[in-house]
């Protein structure tokens, strides 16, 4: 049996979901937060110590303002409100992505949950916000390159990325049923097995996770070999 160390998941189709049901994506991005709550309750039960959420991607400052000021409200008072339940669970919160360019007291309330979560070991659950892989991969050569090595490997580049003290992705999970992996987790998805799922992010439950689960579990991984 394949051992499941590490998930990262795409959370697509909050928007097109909440259209369809009260004609408003951020209706969609409300419902997907209870999405999200079950898949962490199910990671810890499985005993999976590593759970990556694509939660913002630097595309998505290209929204409209209202959808974005949504998104950010929907955060902050995520985080604020579920911060006790987070450190009573054993949850480290770890944030990845370009910080600097997030609002103010997104960073402050970033730094409080991370440092108030440091030392739980339940699991990490990183949250991909302002996050762009491409912009993770250059800036990665940025800083080694102010460094002046001239011999790189693959370990030492590794060091430079956000996800540096966090294993590469076993499984990898998109719903909403686009098969692309835009511009998440580029490097680290490498050998990743990937399931592409129909169902939109609000519509993803306990089940549809238990199944990829088991799957994965069953399945033979190579990894180049035979």
């Amino acid at each position: 049996m394949n051992q499941l160390n590490h998930v990262a998941i795409i959370m697509d189709g909050n928007g097109r979901w909440g259209l369809k049901k009260k004609n408003s994506r951020n209706y969609g991005h409300l419902k997907g937060i209870k999405t999200v709550e079950k898949v962490i309750k199910c990671s810890v039960k499985q005993n999976i110590p590593y759970l990556t959420l694509y939660t913002f991607s630097t595309e998505n400052w290209k929204r409209p303002d209202n959808e974005i000021n949504f998104l950010f409200n929907l955060i902050r008072t995520s985080l604020k409100k579920n911060l006790n339940k987070i450190i009573k669970q054993g949850i480290k919160i770890n944030i990845i992505g370009k910080k600097k360019s997030l609002p103010k007291d997104i960073i402050r309330i970033i730094k409080l949950i991370e440092n108030k979560t440091f030392n739980n070991n339940r699991i990490v659950l990183s949250l991909a916000l302002n996050y762009g892989s491409k912009e993770e991969i250059l800036n990665a050569c940025k800083i080694i390159s102010n460094k002046k090595k001239k011999k790189i490997s693959i370990e030492k580049f590794e060091e430079n990325l956000y996800t540096k003290n966090i294993p590469d992705p076993d499984l990898m999970i998109r719903t909403g049923g686009n098969k692309r992996l835009s511009n998440f987790l580029l490097w680290q998805l490498a050998y990743a097995e990937i399931f592409f799922i129909n169902k939109l992010w609000p519509e993803f439950n306990e089940i549809d996770y238990y199944k990829i689960i088991n799957k994965f579990h069953k399945m033979k991984r190579n990894f180049g070999t035979i």
